[in-house]
């Protein structure tokens, strides 16, 4: 701790560790393949750590990441974006090196792809559940049979499966919402695969996030993989949602107090919007951008009722103390702040500062 000068990416990998351990176990004990999502870890040492717990499949949010980790040595990835043509030059290296399974939303990008691929990819089709972000809805038989077609012609693509993310599971109130989402995403799923399967016996179909992979314990029937990724640090947002306890969120940053405000028990530390995001939730009757929390030698207590971060600018975070967390403030010490959504808070980093005080190389 006495080498932070500025905000630093704090990683308790032992809490980590359970995390990660616990979903193993979890898709196990449901047969499901476990295809977790870097794009939350971004860092070699976290896929081999799934690795050693025999997890030889992953996902990546982009064609680069999955540069990064093909380089690293993993060979089956599923980039979960859909697909950009524009990258197709990048595709066919990837494609060369691993087994890659692309996602396409619509027979356009498909057409445009196969004229200039030059190895064998697989194709998920990805369906919107209900986040209605993008995809194809599951009624739509002629969008699915165009890009069904656009497969077919060509030597080098193969349907691999229907891939949904129930994105909406963000959005829910409580834990019997996120079991809704749950059920109703993968009958979704189900009923397509039941229509498609006679004339696809392979197809498979591949879902997941990390409050309903998290909280799901049945209804995974038919199912072939899970690709959550948020759980491996898990967050405040997962915290609100029920999926985790607090005790599980394995990240923070680590931010010098660089003023004090005694008049109105407010903290001004070095760690804002370029270091945290600026994503936000509410928390206990207030907007939050994160909860302060004393640091340790071995990482951090669990945070105080009473405090969070009122505000953040670019480099400013003020934090709202209670009378107790203020007194043990001082400037030019340390505190630090649990985030929001650690996939931004890690993916703005550009390493891990282990408790055990170990530094990790990051994408």
């Amino acid at each position: 701790m006495e080498e932070i000068e500025s905000p630093t990416l704090l990683l308790n990998w032992q809490t980590a560790k359970a995390n990660i351990d616990r979903m193993v176990e979890k898709a196990r004990r449901h047969q499901l393949r476990l295809r977790p999502h870097l794009k939350t870890a971004q860092c070699l040492q976290i896929a081999r750590y799934f690795e050693e717990k025999g997890v030889e499949q992953f996902t990546c949010s982009s064609f680069s990441m999955a540069s990064f980790f093909a380089e690293g040595g993993i060979k089956d990835i599923t980039v979960a974006f859909p697909v950009n043509v524009r990258e197709t030059k990048t595709i066919n290296a990837l494609a060369a090196q691993i087994r890659l399974n692309i996602l396409a939303v619509n027979a356009e990008s498909l057409a445009l792809l196969k004229n200039d691929l030059r190895h064998p990819v697989g194709v998920f089709l990805k369906i919107d559940v209900g986040t209605h972000r993008t995809g194809l809805l599951p009624e739509d038989e002629t969008g699915i049979g165009a890009c069904l077609r656009e497969i077919e012609s060509s030597n080098l693509l193969t349907f691999r499966g229907f891939l949904a993310h129930a994105g909406h599971s963000y959005t829910a109130r409580s834990s019997e919402e996120i079991l809704n989402v749950h059920h109703e995403s993968t009958g979704i799923l189900r009923r397509l695969k039941s229509k498609y399967q006679h004339r696809y016996p392979g197809l498979e179909l591949s879902t997941g996030d990390t409050p309903t992979c998290s909280l799901a314990d049945e209804g995974w029937n038919g199912i072939d993989e899970i690709r959550p990724g948020n759980f491996v640090f898990y967050d405040l947002m997962q915290v609100a949602l029920g999926s985790c306890r607090m005790k599980d969120v394995a990240v923070a940053l680590a931010c010098p107090v660089v003023a004090l405000h005694p008049d109105r028990h407010e903290a001004i530390v070095y760690g804002g919007g370029v270091h945290l995001s600026k994503d936000r939730m509410a928390w206990k009757g207030n907007e939050i951008f994160g909860l302060p929390v004393e640091l340790t030698k071995s990482g951090w207590k669990l945070p105080e009722p009473g405090n969070y971060v009122r505000s953040l600018s670019q480099e400013h975070g003020v934090l709202h103390c209670s009378p107790h967390f203020f007194e043990k403030l001082k400037t030019g010490s340390l505190t630090g702040i649990l985030p929001v959504h650690s996939c931004m808070m890690v993916d703005i980093a550009d390493e891990y500062l282990l408790t055990t005080g170990e530094r990790w190389e990051k994408m």
